[in-house]
């Protein structure tokens, strides 16, 4: 079965997205009136599953960069403005989250007792 899980291990984020536009090309050029050319439903599958595991390999590089930010001292503010949001809005996103845990892939924010204040 063709899963984010099962892609994403063979392809690198470039190699990820030129695939994935190979393949999106070829679907929006291709499709006469007879069907000639149009994807197979494998394609489509593997089509829908590397747009999930591009956008898993986004996130998590946007996740790292953001920490990186902080860590080299980059307010909340600044952030927020590289991103396109409010300062507020990145350090409600980021904050909590860590790489490699299911919130850092777009899930919910899971602040723990004892992760201490929120900084700005």
């Amino acid at each position: 079965m063709t899963t984010p899980q099962s892609v994403a291990p063979r392809f690198t984020l470039p190699t990820a997205v030129a695939r994935l536009d190979e393949l999106r090309m070829r679907g929006t050029l291709a499709g006469d009136a007879a069907g000639e050319g149009r994807l197979e439903r494998a394609e489509l599958l593997e089509l829908l599953a590397l747009g999930e595991a591009v956008a898993r390999k986004a996130a998590q590089g946007r996740l790292l960069t953001v920490r990186a930010a902080r860590e080299a001292g980059a307010s909340w503010s600044q952030i927020g403005a590289a991103l396109g949001t409010s300062g507020r809005a990145a350090r409600e996103a980021y904050a909590a989250r860590r790489p490699g845990t299911p919130e850092a892939h777009g899930g919910p924010s899971a602040r723990r007792p004892g992760d201490g204040p929120r900084q700005d």
